[in-house]
């Protein structure tokens, strides 16, 4: 063998070894030994990912810092909208709800007024999160009179989470009011507004 010949055999061997797992190498015929070679060549070139090592890549990184940033944001968003909705609400009803709550303890029972009484669910979207119904209280007594109701909030199980009342004061014979009835439990689940008492008095 001259310098020349060596030189390329040695060119060809390296050649061969480096692509040794991509090229399907052919010579063997159409065995199923060569059918076999050739599979075990290729799955042979799968990679490992316990053998990689290092930091993701810093495109990567940016993403996910935004997606915390992101999800961090609505949290505190969702927060400060519930801490409006909450204040907005007892703000406007602090004191007819005590009265409301001092009538309700003389009462047994539900109270003389249920059938007077509808709820309607609010979107937790509009209250931060927070639970949330409109109590609509219709006078039909005929005279003027105050009202006092209980609303309980509830699982899927019927569990009761929270309790709270409102208050409709000074109702005109056959006038309306919408109190806000809220919870500030358990906000990642959807409760079920209840009456539980409401009193004309």
């Amino acid at each position: 063998m001259n310098a020349r010949a060596g030189r390329l055999l040695a060119a060809g061997g390296l050649l061969a070894g480096g692509m040794a797992g991509v090229v399907v190498l052919a010579g063997c015929g159409s065995s199923s030994s060569g059918s076999n070679a050739a599979l075990s060549a290729t799955s042979a070139f799968s990679p490992n990912p316990s053998q990689f090592s290092g930091e993701p890549p810093s495109a990567l990184s940016s993403l996910a810092s935004s997606a915390q940033a992101a999800v961090s944001a609505t949290a505190s968003s969702a927060r400060a909208a519930a801490s409006a909705f909450e204040s907005s609400v007892s703000a406007a009803s602090v004191q007819a709800q005590a009265a409301a709550k001092a009538e309700l303890a003389k009462v047994s029972g539900a109270g003389n007024a249920v059938a007077d009484v509808g709820l309607t669910g609010v979107n937790r979207a509009t209250t931060g999160g927070l639970n949330a119904a409109v109590v609509t209280v219709t006078n039909r007594s005929g005279a003027k009179a105050s009202y006092a109701v209980k609303i309980n909030f509830e699982d899927a199980s019927g569990k009761v989470v929270d309790s709270t009342v409102v208050a409709a004061p000074d109702l005109a014979a056959g006038a309306k009011a919408q109190p806000v009835a809220f919870s500030t439990k358990d906000t990642t689940t959807a409760l079920i507004p209840r009456v539980a008492q409401a009193q004309r008095y």
